[in-house]
């Protein structure tokens, strides 16, 4: 390989140059390259401690999707304040036989007095004691059992022995299946072998990059110390933050995409500035202390959208944020520190075998960045079609998102094998589709209020049917049990929520003075969407607004960061856009069902940071070349030239490893690995090999533009120390 077009060699006699002009990140190269084995040992010694103190300690991963200010949440508060049995959760134990479930009174009475006796058991309700509990034709009828407290803080355990316990007194014709949130996360799936699947895609694409396994091995041994870490660290902090359950594998999600990506990103700078004639002590230092400060600022994106998700207050979905927060901290760090001691360790064979590989294209006439060149000079030609093509393109796919609809999945969208998902279509072939996801409105008033509630919401349009009032130990509010015509994730049932909180229940409240809420899981996972739909405006504006801000710093120019927002949110859009029909609308088999409410927001807040990451690696050098010739043109062809083959090996690394977690057995890192993606393939081809080029040849040199009041109070910030240095 030739060294770049119009960038000086770097050779060996310029070491004390470089050493004279490191900045904070070369320093911390240098330190790690001097005490290499000091600096893998730390890493090995920490990792392995941190391992066998979360495993000594274990997890304490819980759920909480409490929402405090919303409809549900004060339903639960109120039920729970009285001591009602309501505010706990519930398991159905489903019954069918076809010659009718009377027939099987005995046995299904000393199953439940099993299942009663049980540790985490307030009560068990028979299906002889309801006749409302029996299907019309008696084959199909179902006992409740409410647990002591919500379902994620009974122990698993607690939930497997119902489970066995109920299932002992199947056959003889006698079906006998679970259901309930609480059992569907009790036989919840591993991860499968996604995380597999991706590494082993990544080794490959890298081997092919490089054409060395030790140098394609590098940035994924960057990546697992500092995935490895990361897990237990947060396995540790479970103890003392609420971490939702689902957050080890978004974390493997989150860290082995990005650490490959940050680590490939110094890998790709210290190869080339080894081709360039610097030996492998002082690339590194280069490196790092170049591609390092884009690394620094990517992740440090990365953590603040997330660090904003916590400010949003939304349950579970804080400690997630933290959890991939810690993720990317640790990658950042093992890129900056790590990694350049494994380089001083291996770094003279893959010099050997960079420079052998140079010398090689070199005889063949071959130019680093040659086809990338030509793409910049074919769309610098006609930037206005380029450009308008694309955004017709990432508009089209970004148009489904406008009818996306948030929620949660349920036990429909369960294998078909789950005793879960047999539970849920037993019921809803006995009583209706409505019957899975059913409303409960907690009445503060007394026993005439209760019946009147009752009265005016059985007559409501929706409603398929209700129970009667039934009052609380104590004497104080009353539950209706209110269940709908519609499936929980159909849109009649949001809509039924919305109409019996806003039309029929007010009028009721101001004639009795009693108060009506109405709660219950499917409310609350209705309030949870609403609240991610209301509160998400705020917090686009709040990561792009500091974004934006800094990247006006780094590159003096307001519109850069004005494009790099714009098509950031472009590719986000893409995204869900995506996501929105083959989930929603269950395009490719899959089953139809709504997107989880907390896709969209994680989604942006892991994608604004990965794209600003490429968005500053790229325009950073376009920047190099215009601050050194002031030729435009000339700066952002080569700006593509020397960052489009990393970009696009990063990128495809990224989404071979996202699109792994497409074959996992959960659809939420379905959606989670679909979506990112997505998102990466269209912000690497389409947006930073097509519509960036165009769009900074159009704007041509008003593209570095600063009003002079604002240049001169904005402080100058660096991310990419010149090649010449």
């Amino acid at each position: 390989m030739s060294p770049l077009r119009g960038t000086p060699a770097t050779g060996p006699s310029d070491r004390s140059a470089v050493a004279s002009q490191r900045g904070a990140f070369g320093r911390l190269a240098g330190w790690s390259q001097r005490h290499r084995w000091g600096a893998v040992l730390l890493w090995v010694v920490v990792l392995v401690a941190i391992t066998l103190g979360s495993q000594a300690a274990g997890s304490d991963y819980r759920n909480d999707f409490t929402l405090p200010g919303t409809e549900s949440q004060a339903a639960t508060d109120l039920l729970e304040q009285h001591g009602s049995t309501q505010a706990g959760d519930s398991i159905q134990i489903v019954l069918k036989d076809r010659a009718g479930i009377d027939e099987r009174k005995p046995a299904v009475r000393q199953m439940l007095g099993r299942v009663r006796d049980l540790s985490g058991v307030a009560e068990v309700r028979s299906p002889y004691a309801d006749a409302s509990a029996v299907s019309e034709d008696g084959t199909i009828g179902y006992a409740t059992v409410t647990l002591e407290g919500k379902a994620q803080h009974v122990p698993k355990s607690d939930i497997t022995r119902i489970i066995d316990t109920a299932r002992a007194a199947a056959g003889d014709g006698l079906q006998v299946e679970l259901g309930g949130e609480a059992v569907r996360g009790a036989e919840e799936e591993g991860g499968g072998s996604a995380e597999g699947a991706g590494l082993l895609a990544a080794l490959v694409i890298l081997v092919l990059l490089f054409g060395s396994l030790i140098a394609a091995a590098l940035p994924l041994l960057t990546a697992l110390f500092a995935v490895g870490g990361a897990v237990g660290l947060v396995a540790l902090a479970s103890h003392v933050f609420t971490v939702a359950d689902f957050t080890p594998p978004i974390m493997m999600l989150i860290g082995l995409g990005v650490g490959v990506d940050y680590a490939l990103l110094i890998f790709y700078r210290y190869r080339h500035e080894l081709t360039r004639g610097a030996d492998s002590e002082s690339a590194a230092v280069l490196a790092v202390d170049s591609a390092g400060r884009t690394v620094f600022f990517a992740g440090c994106t990365v953590i603040t959208a997330m660090l904003g998700l916590i400010a949003l207050g939304l349950g579970s979905l804080q400690g997630v944020a933290l959890a991939v927060a810690l993720t990317v901290l640790a990658t950042m760090a093992a890129s900056l520190i790590l990694l350049p001691a494994l380089l001083a360790l291996f770094g003279r064979r893959i010099q050997r075998h960079v420079r052998r590989h140079a010398e090689k294209s070199a005889a063949k006439g071959k130019e680093e960045g040659a086809r990338w060149r030509q793409l910049a000079a074919a769309v610098q030609r006609r930037p206005l079609p380029a450009l308008l093509a694309a955004l017709i393109a990432l508009l089209a796919l970004s148009a489904p998102a406008l009818g996306i609809r948030l929620g949660f999945s349920d036990a429909g969208n369960d294998a078909r094998t789950t005793t879960s998902r047999q539970a849920y279509d037993l019921l809803a072939e006995g009583f209706g589709p409505g019957f899975n996801g059913p409303l409960i409105v907690v009445v503060d008033g007394d026993r005439a209020d209760g019946q009147a509630v009752r009265t005016a919401v059985a007559e409501a349009d929706g409603v398929a049917a209700t129970t009667p009032a039934l009052p609380s130990k104590n004497g104080g509010p009353a539950t209706v049990v209110v269940f709908p015509e519609t499936a929980p994730q159909d849109e009649g049932t949001t809509e039924l929520v919305h109409r019996l909180r806003d039309d029929v229940l007010p009028p009721l409240e101001r004639q009795t003075g009693a108060e009506a809420l109405v709660g219950g899981p499917t409310a609350a996972t209705q309030d949870f969407a609403d609240s991610v739909a209301a509160r998400m405006p705020l917090f686009v504006a709040i990561v792009v607004g500091m974004s934006s801000l800094l990247l006006v710093a780094v590159f003096r120019s307001v519109l850069i960061p004005l494009k790099a927002a714009v098509l950031n949110l472009l590719s986000i859009s893409a995204a869900l856009g995506v996501v929105t029909p083959v989930f929603q609308e269950g395009w490719f088999g899959v089953q139809p069902g709504p997107v989880e409410a907390f896709i969209p927001v994680m989604i942006f807040a892991i994608v604004f940071g990965l794209s600003m990451d490429y968005e500053v690696f790229l325009i950073s050098r376009i920047h190099e070349e215009w601050t050194r010739t002031k030729e435009h043109d000339h700066a952002v062809r080569e700006g593509l030239a020397a960052t489009g083959k990393v970009i696009t090996a990063a990128a495809a690394i990224m989404i071979v490893v996202f699109a792994a977690f497409v074959l996992s057995p959960s659809r939420m890192l379905q959606q989670f690995g679909l979506g990112l993606a997505v998102a990466i393939l269209v912000d690497a081809l389409v947006i930073r090999c097509l519509i960036v080029p165009a769009a900074m040849q159009l704007l041509g040199h008003r593209a570095w533009w600063l009003p002079a009041p604002l240049a001169a109070r904005l402080p100058k910030v660096a991310l990419e120390r010149p090649e010449g240095r």
